[in-house]
């Protein structure tokens, strides 16, 4: 299972159909909650997913709409009995308010605090790059391991099938036959989330080859100068961000509350997005991983 559950689509303040930020990733056996901001807990209940699912919280920066929801959801997953440990990534600047947040849900819960404050891998398969916004941010990219997909014409020439498949995998060769000989190499699924920044080289790094990439659209391209004030992303440039790194889909949100139509940051998105699939995200949508492209 992959795919995104989208909680919040809001920017600074909510609105009557758009709750604060929040993002769940479902990747496998992982549940990684992006940016929960205030109502987050709540959203989990609509959208039909148990707080008991997240393995990992990853904060981008410690402005309110990306971390408020964190005492409440922290609260819930120990009243639901959760056992296993939850890892909370974040920028190092901001321990102060990550603490100050922690200390108000419940006890109970094996909570590890794991600050960043460079570029770099951070856990298995999650990297991060700095953003440039206001205070310290960070993106984030989840990653899968490479691998290899058998072609069923090579593994019939070389007379091997059923269990003998299997112990191809593991021994890595078969009498004179290698698993490089009946297979070609796999690119390891990709997911990147750039939350509030203006354009930055840790943006388009994050970006680079993304399956799914969901990126702020604060404002509107003919908002661009509000958009430069305050270090957020215009609708083409979120677009751009995807035109350049070859993404697959493209999920756009944390939209301003002067905009009630989306469709048209969406359209500005296309414009620069490439080949990239673009959704406008609203909230409690699901939004699967694109298929995987074959050569």
């Amino acid at each position: 299972m992959r795919e995104l559950v989208v909680l919040g689509t809001a920017s600074q303040v909510p609105t009557r159909t758009r709750n604060h930020n929040g993002y769940l990733l479902r990747w496998e056996q992982e549940g990684i909650l992006f940016d929960p901001g205030e109502g987050t807990q709540r959203q989990l209940i609509h959208a039909g997913v148990s707080a008991s699912r997240i393995t990992r919280i990853c904060l981008t920066h410690v402005h309110g709409d990306h971390c408020f929801g964190l005492p409440g959801v922290l609260s819930r997953m120990v009243l639901d009995g959760v056992r296993h440990p939850v890892h909370l990534h974040y920028p190092a600047s901001g321990e102060d308010v990550v603490r100050a947040l922690v200390s108000l849900a419940t006890p109970g819960l094996d909570l590890r605090l794991v600050p960043h404050g460079a570029a770099g891998v951070i856990a298995d398969g999650l990297e991060v790059e700095p953003l440039h916004h206001r205070i310290e941010a960070y993106g984030y990219r989840v990653t899968e391991p490479d691998g290899r997909s058998f072609r069923r014409d090579l593994l019939a020439a070389a007379g091997i099938e059923g269990p003998a498949v299997g112990r191809l995998v593991r021994q890595g060769r078969l009498g004179d036959v290698r698993l490089e000989d009946v297979s070609v190499h796999r690119r390891g699924r990709r997911f990147a989330f750039v939350m509030d920044t203006a354009p930055c080289d840790g943006a388009y790094e994050l970006a680079d080859g993304a399956d799914l990439l969901v990126a702020e659209s604060t404002f509107a391209d003919g908002d661009a100068p509000l958009a430069a004030q305050y270090l957020h992303l215009t609708a083409g440039q979120a677009g751009s961000l995807a035109g350049a790194g070859g993404v697959g889909r493209l999920v756009i949100t944390h939209f301003s509350s002067r905009y009630d139509d989306v469709g048209v940051l969406a359209e500005q998105a296309r414009a620069t997005a490439g080949a990239a699939d673009v959704v406008a995200a609203a909230d409690l949508d699901r939004v699967p991983l694109p298929p995987r492209t074959r050569s």
